[in-house]
């Protein structure tokens, strides 16, 4: 059963090869134009880094999850933004402050039923970063509903030879059932040793914001969940897009040069390795939003990715058969 569920999922998101390239030129586009407009504004919120992984599962997969929710695609980030904003102008960066973060916006995906796990970590990037305004909530919006409109677009253009029964089958089982809540148990128990190494380390990027939707992707849709089986593939993934989007950070600065290079970067990644992983993208973005970054950017992401990795394996190996039977 589990090849039979990988198998139709690779037939769902499927595109030919030119339909590949141009999905993923379509992604840096959209990327370059968010960037511009923030730029141009003084927005910097604007670039809210999630977006590079919508965009590009977005365009890359236009029958799958997420591009078959545009309204949710709206909604989601900036309702999780609206409470991270909260929780992070109300109190300091700790257990509590960031357990409401995640776990609240954990609850606002699951209450929606929303398949847009990258907006998760829309309110732990604000903890993250000690970022305060009130302008964060509102930015996220220009980008999330011109997405939803280039979405649209490109899933009219596009060709796939798909029927839409199958598609409405594959968008529904990305929704968890309540059965399956318990799977977030261990994604918590990581999210406060992350936090732990945060503060025992003074890394605050080693609970990095992606780190959540990576994690919950994995605990929840484990059979489907392209990383859920590459673990070690997926922390050096995570480390060269960090490294990637530092690199740029550091010699193209902040703007469209340097988010659509540090994209371009990860896409390599992602290829190379021959793992869709979109939160990678995430990773290499995150230095763009990022005051005076340095390498330690990419020790962190090493570290907490390991963190999962090394946490996930324990728990499929040793104590998810005692939840299961």
């Amino acid at each position: 059963m589990h090849s039979a569920e990988t198998n139709a999922s690779v037939r769902i998101d499927d595109l030919g090869r030119k339909q590949q390239i141009a999905a993923e030129l379509l992604a840096l586009a959209y990327i370059a134009i968010v960037a511009k407009v923030a730029v141009a504004t003084g927005a910097f919120y604007i670039l809210f880094p999630e977006l590079a992984a919508l965009s590009y599962d977005i365009f890359t997969r236009p029958r799958g999850s997420w591009a078959s929710a545009p309204v949710l695609l709206v909604i989601t980030p900036v309702l999780t933004a609206v409470l991270g904003t909260l929780v992070t102008r109300a109190l300091p960066y700790d257990y509590f402050s960031v357990m409401l973060a995640v776990g609240g916006g954990l609850a606002i995906v699951l209450v929606l039923r929303s398949p847009i796990a990258p907006a998760i970590s829309a309110g732990l990037l604000l903890l993250a970063l000690g970022v305060r305004s009130l302008w964060y909530a509102p930015g996220i919006v220009f980008g999330t509903i011109l997405l939803a409109l280039l979405s649209s677009i490109w899933k009219k253009m596009s060709d796939e030879p798909l029927q839409n029964a199958t598609v409405a089958r594959e968008h529904e089982a990305t929704v968890p059932s309540a059965e399956s809540y318990w799977r977030l148990l261990p994604l918590v128990a990581l999210v406060l040793a992350a936090v732990f190494v945060v503060k025992l380390t003074n890394l605050r990027f080693v609970l990095f914001p992606p780190l959540v939707v990576i994690g919950f992707e994995m605990s929840i849709h484990t059979r489907r969940c392209p990383w859920a089986t590459r673990t070690l593939s997926l922390t050096v993934v995570c480390m060269l897009t960090a490294a990637g989007g530092l690199f740029c950070r550091r010699y193209l600065a902040v703007g469209a040069a340097g988010s659509v290079t540090s994209m371009a970067w990860g896409i390599l990644i992602l290829r190379v390795f021959d793992l869709h992983v979109p939160p990678a993208l995430v990773v290499a973005l995150l230095p763009q939003v990022i005051d005076s970054p340095t390498a330690l950017y990419a020790v962190a992401v090493g570290i907490g990715t390991s963190l999962l990795s090394g946490s996930f394996v324990l728990y499929n190996r040793v104590l998810r058969p005692y939840f299961e039977y």
